[in-house]
């Protein structure tokens, strides 16, 4: 009965653990994104759409 429950309970500790490491790494990354996204990021619109047609110079 003792033994069940030591299992049980390590069971317990090392899944919870272990979610809150993946917890941690998955929000690490998020915020390395934001902060690439932040820093790359470009704060200029650039349309595409209409304009004049490139010259081909030979």
């Amino acid at each position: 009965m003792v033994r069940t429950k030591l299992i049980l309970a390590i069971a317990a500790a090392v899944i919870s653990l272990g979610g809150t490491g993946l917890w941690f790494l998955i929000s690490e990354r998020q915020e390395a994104q934001e902060r690439r996204e932040k820093f790359f990021g470009s704060t200029k619109e650039h349309p595409t759409s209409g304009g004049d047609k490139m010259k081909i110079e030979w």
